[in-house]
């Protein structure tokens, strides 16, 4: 399912261009630069919640709708979905900005799931909200 919704502004923690060095063989950004950004949002906003390290430990449901183009502004979008014991899970959503004409699409989306380490690199508990 393609979804496409007018820009809109909204907090990304994750935005950038989309640059000739990161496509694949058939000219489209290639699928693993774009899953590396939405891992980035998602840990910030993972590590904003936990106060604390956190890694990767899971993604969960990756779907890719459409492709990115070279010269796509990529936004990536999260919402925390589940907070575990040790671990976050963080929806990311992420939209193209179609050169000048400024349409917004959604071409991929997946959960990310994250643990919470201590300084010594073990999982420890994710703290209350404050």
């Amino acid at each position: 399912m393609t979804k496409t919704k007018p820009s809109k502004m909204r907090d990304a923690a994750v935005r950038t261009l989309a640059m000739p060095a990161d496509t694949n063989s058939a000219g489209d950004i290639f699928g693993g630069w774009l899953m590396s950004q939405m891992d980035i949002a998602g840990e910030i906003t993972a590590r904003r919640r936990a106060r604390r390290r956190v890694v990767t430990v899971a993604v969960d449901g990756m779907e890719f709708h459409q492709p990115v183009y070279v010269g796509d502004i990529v936004s990536c979008y999260t919402d925390i979905t589940r907070v575990g014991k040790t671990s976050i899970t963080v929806h990311v959503e992420a939209e193209a900005s179609r050169g000048l004409s400024g349409e917004s699409v959604t071409v991929t989306e997946g959960m990310f799931i994250y643990v919470a380490l201590d300084a010594k690199g073990h999982p420890c508990p994710v703290p209350e909200p404050d």
